[in-house]
């Protein structure tokens, strides 16, 4: 337990973090990933080398000792780190190895004049009752996942049972259990972890599930990324027949209950969580919108899908922005160009005295995320109202 004297130390090295952080846990990272091989299945190095890994981790870290005496004004961010964890199946002893690494680099980035004994003994402190709380939170979710109808902890294998090429870039896959039982139910907007060898490298990945839950099968669609070992591995290699380890569903990118009327904007493969969640609120019978924005014709995956979903529900009304409409063909897009604020204000309900009543859930990449942040706020629309995905530190997003 945190004594008051080691909570005062620990909120006193925010300035310290603020300003180092990350080249703090960009060290703690090199050092534990090369003294502790068994650890990189669950960290991505994609996200390792374009520095998202290690601002996740320093952001997380700031709003700790931001909120040491306060945890629960951290918000969600707590709930988000516990689901990405247990698809991930983190245990116990990777935290063990997360500490003493992390412990080290504080002495080591920060030195001796500023790491001092009283400094090392109250993060050690600190970091142990995050870790306590986290793994109790996480054991908490593997139970219920164990005991839920359907339900299985660690590795299950499936099935491919459906292969399905949805754009250029984009293929979707369903998988059936390989015991012929049944799958957990879920919720909309949740991802499932995968558990895999490349190449005779033990990997680790969370995909988006892509269609509504049925107690049978679960589909995932996978964008085909640059030099992405797995997406590359999915997209080349796994065909129907394939059995695949997949870990149970988890997230907290859900629907909120209420009234209001809807919008998902989504930019990319972001369009993926968006398809159950749609099918979730539509049954609602409130106002729907969707807004997708992608490169153009030949990537815009589930085109279709959405247009169908009009055609059954008054109610949903769907726009499309391409970034260019070359090669559109029939499949003409609503608007060109990246989706500028005055386009998003005139899709979305109209706002009275400045508010837009809607809940807004939006995902794409990092830099269309930013833009739809900054373009929700500017039309209108409450920060409370506004719900999104983010593989990533919600800083980045200001």
């Amino acid at each position: 337990m945190l004594s008051s004297n080691q909570r005062a130390i620990v909120a006193s090295t925010v300035p310290l973090l603020e300003q180092g952080g990350e080249a703090l846990i960009t060290h703690f990272y090199r050092t534990m990933l090369a003294e502790h091989p068994e650890v990189r299945p669950y960290f991505n190095a994609a996200h390792q080398a374009n520095g998202d890994q290690p601002r996740a981790l320093a952001n997380g870290v700031l709003m700790y000792a931001k909120h040491i005496d306060r945890l629960e004004a951290m918000g969600p961010l707590a709930a988000q780190i516990v689901s990405k964890h247990v698809a991930l199946q983190i245990q116990p002893a990777q935290y063990n190895i997360v500490g003493r690494c992390l412990i080290r680099a504080i002495a080591e980035v920060l030195g001796p004049d500023v790491a001092t004994p009283a400094v090392l003994d109250a993060w050690t402190v600190a970091y142990g009752q995050l870790a306590d709380i986290l793994i109790s939170a996480e054991a908490a979710r593997y139970d219920e996942q164990a005991q839920a109808p359907g339900g299985w902890r660690g590795d299950r294998a499936f099935t491919v049972v459906d292969r399905t090429v949805e754009s250029a870039e984009i293929v979707s896959f369903r998988f059936a259990p390989s015991d012929g039982q049944a799958v957990m139910d879920f919720e909309p907007g949740q991802y499932i972890g995968m558990h895999l060898w490349v190449d005779g490298e033990e990997l680790r990945r969370n995909y988006s599930l892509s269609a509504s839950p049925d107690g049978r099968t679960y589909r995932i669609s996978v964008k085909r990324e640059p030099g992405g070992v797995v997406s590359n591995h999915l997209h080349d290699h796994v065909h129907v027949g394939a059995t695949l380890q997949l870990n149970a569903p988890s997230g907290i990118f859900t629907l909120q209950p209420g009234n209001r009327p809807i919008s998902f904007i989504s930019g990319g493969v972001g369009i993926t969580p968006v398809l159950p969640l749609l099918d979730q609120a539509l049954a609602t019978g409130r106002p729907v919108t969707v807004i997708q924005c992608v490169r153009n014709a030949e990537v815009h995956a589930f085109r279709d899908a959405i247009e169908a979903a009009a055609t059954d529900h008054p109610q949903l009304s769907r726009y499309y922005c391409y970034d260019s409409d070359d090669g559109a063909g029939e499949h003409r897009p609503h608007a060109v160009g990246y989706l500028t604020c005055e386009q998003l204000a005139a899709w979305l309900p109209p706002a009275q005295d400045g508010v837009r009543d809607v809940d807004a859930y939006f995902l794409g990449p990092k830099p269309f995320m930013r833009m739809m942040r900054s373009h929700l706020r500017e039309a209108g629309v409450p920060d409370a109202q506004v719900h999104f995905e983010f593989f990533g530190p919600a800083s980045a997003l200001q």
